[in-house]
């Protein structure tokens, strides 16, 4: 048997977001091999399913992604629908790449299955945008975070030339990021918030700015976070805003 594999996101967090492609695969699953921050309620839609953890947690025994690639192509060899359950979006910081690159090494048919990212999750926890006509037309999302023996990317260089940034991975590393841009031209007056658990009702906003960033990361506790960079955090929609939104009154001669 060569069965086929699917790469889906599970979403940021809240099982309600899952979309229904993947609730629907959950569900028909064979076996399903998911990561450590998958709500709980989201892997048990796989009722029928063998249900494998593969998460990895910083600082806690966890699989490694070799193990993981072998994993799934010897589960495609004994099961028709096998489900590699990913958080947020496959294709963000997901490693999906390697995943795939394993499949089509072995000749196993794969598919992406898309879920929400955490940025977004965040930015609807605040209540904001992330991107706003006049303010913010780019968005960049980027990690400091990189591979045992890799290069570190210039991810500051991508933040400084977005208008709005999403980091992921960072917040351990509030100090480091904050003096990185600052260095490079950043305004210490720059807004910025620090969202953990987001979409999950126990979900934990901090805003300030980039000159306090590392204090606002101080006070976190190990839930999951993002840090969100931009002037779309200044607050809410100006009265020109709306004003530049609403159709020209009609005047009408008497």
């Amino acid at each position: 048997m060569t069965g086929r594999v699917y790469l889906v996101g599970a979403g940021p967090g809240a099982p309600d977001l899952l979309t229904l492609r993947a609730a629907r695969l959950l569900e028909q699953a064979d076996i399903v091999f998911h990561d450590a921050l998958v709500h709980p309620d989201t892997v048990a839609l796989a009722r029928e399913a063998v249900r494998v953890g593969v998460g990895k947690r910083r600082g806690e025994p966890s699989a490694d992604q070799p193990g993981i690639n072998r994993a799934l192509v010897e589960a495609a060899s004994r099961h028709a629908r096998v489900v590699r359950l990913k958080g947020g979006d496959p294709g963000v910081f997901g490693r999906v790449h390697e995943e795939i690159a394993a499949l089509e090494a072995a000749g196993i048919p794969w598919e992406i299955v898309p879920g929400v990212t955490s940025a977004l999750a965040a930015a609807a926890d605040l209540g904001i945008p992330l991107t706003r006509r006049g303010v913010a037309r780019s968005l960049v999302l980027v990690t400091p975070a990189s591979a045992a023996g890799s290069a570190r990317p210039d991810w500051a260089a991508s933040v400084l030339h977005a208008d709005t940034a999403a980091i992921y991975m960072g917040a351990g590393e509030a100090g480091r990021i904050a003096a990185a841009l600052l260095s490079r031209g950043l305004a210490p007056a720059t807004p910025v918030a620090l969202v953990e658990d987001a979409s999950l009702p126990g979900s934990r906003v901090r805003r300030g700015t980039l000159a306090g960033l590392h204090r606002l990361a101080a006070g976190r506790g190990r839930a999951p976070a993002i840090i969100l960079i931009g002037r779309v955090l200044e607050g809410s929609v100006s009265a020109e805003d709306v004003a530049a939104l609403l159709p020209p009154q009609i005047v009408t001669a008497g």
